[in-house]
């Protein structure tokens, strides 16, 4: 007869086994990310996709965020050499090469995070992805951020208060904007803005209102100037490593993907529209001076003026990729316009 404590003995070594063999099958997808933790981004954006993931796969890949990789800008080729499997950046951190995704940055969208979300990804998806820009990525999602504003240490009250002013700006739309202004851009990471900004390196910095609370600018400014539809917006992309999914059993592939594209955008743009308003309440806390202003304010209407032609610039930028720009164009804010968040 074999004994109880023989068979507990097999039941344990099998049980062992087991979760040996469970543990080695999983897969660890590693994100690599530059903004700090308290950022939506961290706080909710990944999380989120990343038990999304988990519950789609059935547990079988687990995703593992990773800090303090360096610049945003280096994010891509990071992901193409295959040191961490996926990540997000800002389109404006590499001039000239993600160019199409900027057609959601031109002033005066005049919607939230999320509607500009999914109106960028959609357009991607129909309309731009067959340019190429993404060569050697995939794109997991895209969006934006909420509506630029100009965060500084001097009340701006016309154009010409930010002229000659070192004004911290992170590509994309916001150079043309500064040359326009006038003023001295400085380009920098957002990582970068609280030192800057606290040492007196720079005078201000355009930036969405949530970076008043996650990067503590509230601290660090003093006034905030808020144009009616919007200075600019932000393009981002979130994206992973093609022979990262080609290794994967193609039941995981599927899974990740179905837990991406618009869902994934629409997730990530309300993240960012909620740190907004968290950012509106950190400043008011703080004391910061908040100007909203009416569209019938000299300086909206200056503002107005100033911005002329510049749909027509970003369309004839990208005269080389092979879409049509202007359709684009007027399908994104039409989507963006009309877009309904689910409850």
């Amino acid at each position: 007869m074999i004994s109880l404590k023989k068979i507990a003995s097999a039941g344990l070594l099998a049980a062992t086994l087991f979760s040996s063999f469970t543990a080695s099958a999983e897969t660890v997808l590693r994100v690599g990310t530059w903004l700090p933790p308290t950022d939506k981004q961290n706080e909710v954006v990944w999380p989120t996709w990343a038990k999304w993931v988990e519950e789609a796969t059935e547990g079988r890949v687990k995703v593992k965020l990773e800090y303090g990789l360096g610049h945003p800008k280096t994010m891509f080729q990071l992901v193409e050499d295959g040191i961490v499997d996926a990540s997000f950046s800002f389109h404006g951190y590499v001039p000239g090469r993600f160019k199409l995704p900027q057609i959601v940055e031109e002033p005066g969208l005049g919607v939230g995070a999320e509607a500009a979300s999914v109106a960028l990804w959609r357009v991607y998806d129909q309309q731009l992805r067959q340019a190429g820009e993404f060569e050697g990525l995939q794109v997991l999602a895209m969006f934006s951020h909420g509506p630029g504003t100009i965060q500084s240490n001097f009340p701006v009250n016309s154009l010409a208060d930010l002229e000659g002013k070192k004004i911290r700006v992170g590509g994309g739309v916001q150079s043309e904007l500064a040359e326009r202004m006038k003023l001295t851009p400085v380009g920098a990471p957002a990582t970068k803005a609280y030192e800057m900004l606290q040492q007196g390196v720079i005078d201000g910095i355009f930036m969405p209102m949530a970076q008043q609370k996650s990067l503590r600018l509230n601290e660090v400014t003093k006034y905030i100037t808020i144009f009616p539809a919007g200075m600019y917006m932000g393009s981002f992309s979130m994206f992973i490593n093609p022979e990262f999914m080609e290794d994967l059993d193609e039941r995981d592939r599927q899974a990740i993907l179905s837990v991406s594209g618009e869902k994934l955008s629409a997730m990530a743009g309300r993240a960012w529209e909620a740190g907004d308003k968290e950012g509106f309440a950190a400043a008011r806390e703080a004391g910061v001076e908040i100007n909203e202003l009416s569209a019938d304010s000299p300086l909206a209407q200056e503002f107005e003026q100033m911005i002329s032609g510049m749909d027509a610039i970003w369309v004839k930028s990208v005269a080389d990729r092979d879409v049509n720009a202007e359709a684009a164009m007027k399908e994104l804010r039409d989507i963006a316009h009309h877009y309904s968040a689910e409850k």
